[in-house]
């Protein structure tokens, strides 16, 4: 059984960058797909990020893309999220999943794995 466990979140000031890490962990991490998704108090998750099967395209909800990358680390067995430029309308948990092949979706119900969540709350 895949485990994830997201790390990084925290308070900062809208213009800040923050760098979420999720650890993979019971499982092929290379063969995993992988995504971000945040969840905003009294809202639906929703998708931010993941990759293509080949892990060099990556496809970004509207709302972030530009400011935040997606990126993984086969090694580590660690996928990161780098955050530039937050905003207050960032604030949310954020959660790491995975799925059980590299077909990209960012359908959240495609996604079987789930860590706990990070909190990151963006300021004004």
């Amino acid at each position: 059984q895949v485990q994830l466990l997201e790390s990084g979140g925290g308070l900062v000031q809208a213009g800040d960058s923050l760098r979420l890490s999720c650890v993979a962990s019971g499982g092929t991490f290379s063969t995993i797909g992988m995504g971000w998704f945040r969840q905003a108090p009294g809202k639906e998750r929703e998708f931010l990020a993941t990759f293509d099967w080949n892990g060099r395209t990556t496809y970004y909800a509207d709302s972030v893309n530009g400011r935040f990358a997606i990126s993984r680390d086969n090694v580590q067995n660690m996928l990161s999220l780098q955050m530039n430029s937050l905003k207050p309308e960032d604030t949310a948990v954020y959660y790491c999943a995975g799925k059980s092949d590299r077909i990209a979706t960012h359908f959240e119900y495609e996604y079987a794995y789930w860590g706990r969540g990070t909190q990151v709350t963006v300021s004004s």
